[in-house]
């Protein structure tokens, strides 16, 4: 990204959109000038322009909640940032994990996509992309690429499951195992496996509580 096309305001301020790496939450919105600009990219943690305060200010100075930042990009107009960071603390001035807490619309529709999801519907989607191959598309780029690439990332992302274990994350291991599920649920669909297929599998299995070393099937 060309730095030299960012479109500051009036103010010489650009929008700061400050989003949590692993969940993709937003954490908070904040402000940057060219200086508090060079400062983030410089020393790899944000730092912002406050506007009430005139003045710059790093993030976790005096709480210690330091934002490591892993990725800034700009929007299509490049008068808007998305900066990806790794927080050490709450990013909210109240002590909460973000600024973002009070929901004025859509919570029953979340209610009802917690209530009503299942596997067998991502399945279904990712069917059709593979079918359709949508330009643009994520998924339909994996299904171009072929098994090789498919394979390539359900090894990644079992890798980035460890990691996030091993670092004791919770919520890094929700997001990973959820990247993981993605990415086997193309693996399955490449190669016609359903989930009825797994279900019937893991129903034929009597023996749960002793490990049994699987043959390899001729």
């Amino acid at each position: 990204m060309s730095l030299e096309k960012l479109k500051f305001d009036e103010h010489g301020l650009i929008p700061a959109v400050v989003q949590d790496h692993y969940t993709k939450e937003v954490l908070t919105v904040a402000y940057m000038n060219r200086e508090s600009l060079a400062i983030t990219m410089k020393e790899g943690r944000t730092c912002f322009y406050s506007r009430s305060r005139r003045e710059l200010w790093r993030k976790g100075e005096t709480s210690g909640n330091v934002q490591h930042v892993v990725r800034i990009t700009a929007d299509c107009d490049y008068d808007a940032l998305v900066v990806e960071v790794i927080k050490d603390g709450p990013a909210c001035h109240t002590g909460a994990e973000s600024c973002f807490n009070s929901v004025i619309f859509g919570e029953q529709a979340r209610r009802k996509f917690n209530s009503d999801f299942e596997l067998q519907d991502l399945y279904e989607l990712l069917e059709a992309r593979k079918e359709e191959l949508p330009e643009g598309s994520y998924t339909s780029y994996l299904f171009a690429k072929g098994k090789e690439k498919i394979l390539k990332k359900v090894g990644e992302e079992c890798t980035e499951v460890i990691i996030g274990a091993m670092k004791d994350s919770k919520r890094e291991v929700i997001f990973e195992i959820a990247d993981l599920t993605y990415h086997i649920l193309v693996l399955m669909v490449e190669m016609g496996v359903s989930l009825r297929d797994i279900m019937f599998e893991l129903d034929s299995r009597h023996v749960i509580d002793k490990k049994v070393k699987q043959e390899t099937l001729q």
